[in-house]
């Protein structure tokens, strides 16, 4: 789920997105195939879209904001 494409235009955005791109990706390795598992993996989603919310709002940019706020509601979240 987290992919995004990096611009020259939100240097600042691009960095906070890579990093909890970079964070997510950490949290997921070694995930086990079971419930407790799919519930880590989850939760590591929802942090990384929330990331990407923030820095959208605190960098005044729209870049993954539709697709990480409809992530959050199809894994269940809030912003």
């Amino acid at each position: 789920m987290g992919h995004f494409q990096k611009t020259s235009t939100f240097s600042a955005h691009d960095n906070a997105v890579n990093l909890a791109e970079a964070v997510r990706q950490a949290a997921i390795a070694g995930v086990a195939q079971s419930p407790a598992g799919q519930k880590a993996h989850d939760a590591a989603e929802i942090a990384f879209h929330r990331a990407v919310v923030s820095s959208c709002r605190t960098n005044n940019s729209s870049q993954g904001l539709s697709e990480s706020l409809q992530a959050l509601r199809a894994l269940g979240a809030t912003p």
